[in-house]
């Protein structure tokens, strides 16, 4: 029994032969979110202790946020089902992953496994910490609505 509509465009392992090379661009109606950081997502920032401003674009397989955490702060400890790349902006801290502490600045790439427990941590106390992060969200969301989180507490 199939739990596909009518309208639904996505394709299944039947399809596989039916693949083409004449691949033509369909160009969303939104490419660019203009000064970033300025569009922050209160109720999301709200949940995580920290601000933070989601891109809205319309990649069904990666996203990005900058989240700024205020000196001397934290975020909440979380998981989630996907993965995060994350790129330290300003400042530095530390993050604990899975009971590890791993201590960053900026310049850093930090990377946080599928479901992990993960905290991060200011220990600035005159200067906000700003990162960077890339997620494969929107591809768990997209294959199945996969993409869930948990906050500690």
């Amino acid at each position: 029994m199939s739990t596909i509509t009518k309208n639904d465009t996505r394709a299944t392992s039947a399809e596989f032969g039916k693949t083409t090379d004449h691949v033509k661009v369909k160009m969303p109606d939104k490419v660019i979110v203009h000064q970033l950081e300025k569009q922050l997502n209160s109720s999301y920032s709200e949940e995580r202790q920290c601000s933070v401003s989601i891109a809205d674009l319309p990649s069904y397989t990666v996203g990005v946020d900058i989240t700024s955490i205020r000196p001397s702060s934290n975020d909440r400890n979380h998981r989630h089902y996907y993965e995060a790349l994350i790129f330290i902006l300003e400042g530095s801290g530390y993050s604990i992953i899975e009971g590890e502490k791993v201590e960053w600045q900026a310049g850093d790439a930090l990377y946080i496994p599928p479901w992990s427990w993960h905290q991060h941590f200011n220990t600035d106390p005159d200067k906000v910490v700003r990162y960077l992060c890339g997620t494969n969200a929107p591809l768990l969301q997209s294959v199945g609505d996969i993409d869930c989180r948990e906050e500690a507490g």
